[in-house]
């Protein structure tokens, strides 16, 4: 098995893997703790929240639409000869919609956009860092820590829940798609087939947890970008590191948060 070798070309050792784990973790915690002590320290950029909320949300709607209604249409698709081979055709509207709302909306919606996000925030904060632009606001008397790192932070925790909303809705457009092309069924009847099978408790622990997610997305590529090194290939790697670190936080904390969910809803 080949290893991955180090930027400077030595190849690297599994204790040389380990210990770069541990680091990378040890550092994303310390980072972490820093970005909620600057959170409350003035000045507060609230119109760099909003620039970034806006430019993300804009950025990400497109193929995250594309991807909400891929979602629905393959999942009815699928879904369809088994639920009628078990005769239980009329129950799909609500077994899709709730697997969307609780479940593949919330986590697929986070994906993309740490797949989206999380790497132009690395490449954008690392390609300051190499050329000494951070450096440069700290000598000009500037926190770039609260400048560009807290307010992307701030903006992706809050965009994320719009755009899971947005998506489930387009996921479920696209199941109805995929089941009429199969069978007739008027738009009022899956209407009120999905309302019947969805509570409001259904959408708290799906879209509470995106906050967690758009939260992760942020600190991921704010620290592999603000802790970027090594010139332009240095930006390269925060960029591409940070989508493989902030996907795979998503999966374990969508682990841990589902078994949180479960204990404290024992009903949902």
């Amino acid at each position: 098995m080949n290893l991955p070798r180090h930027r400077y070309g030595r190849r690297l050792s599994y204790g040389d893997l380990v210990y770069n784990f541990f680091a990378t973790l040890t550092g994303l915690t310390l980072f972490n703790l820093e970005l909620i002590k600057q959170a409350f320290v003035p000045p507060y950029e609230i119109g760099e929240v909003k620039k970034h909320m806006t430019e993300l949300g804009v950025k990400t709607l497109g193929i995250v639409s594309i991807t909400g209604f891929i979602i629905g249409l393959v999942l009815a698709m699928q879904s369809q000869p088994v639920m009628q081979r078990f005769g239980a055709g009329d129950f799909l509207p609500g077994m899709v919609s709730l697997s969307v709302v609780r479940e593949l909306g919330p986590v697929i919606t986070a994906l993309i956009f740490a797949g989206r996000v999380s790497s132009g925030i690395g490449a954008e904060l690392g390609s300051m860092r190499v050329t000494e632009q951070i450096d440069a606001m700290e000598v000009s008397a500037i926190n770039p820590f609260n400048y560009l790192v807290v307010t992307r932070v701030i903006a992706t925790t809050m965009i994320l829940p719009i755009l899971t909303i947005y998506v489930i809705m387009i996921a479920i457009m696209g199941a109805y798609l995929a089941i009429v092309i199969v069978e007739p069924m008027s738009f009022e009847y899956y209407r009120s087939s999905v309302v019947q099978a969805i509570e409001f408790g259904d959408f708290i622990p799906g879209v509470a947890k995106t906050f967690v997610f758009g939260y992760i997305v942020g600190l991921v590529g704010c620290y592999k970008g603000f802790t970027a090194e090594g010139g332009t290939e240095g930006v390269g790697r925060a960029s591409t590191t940070s989508v493989v670190l902030a996907s795979l936080l998503i999966l374990v904390f969508d682990m841990v948060l589902v078994k949180i969910t479960l204990w404290l809803w024992p009903t949902l």
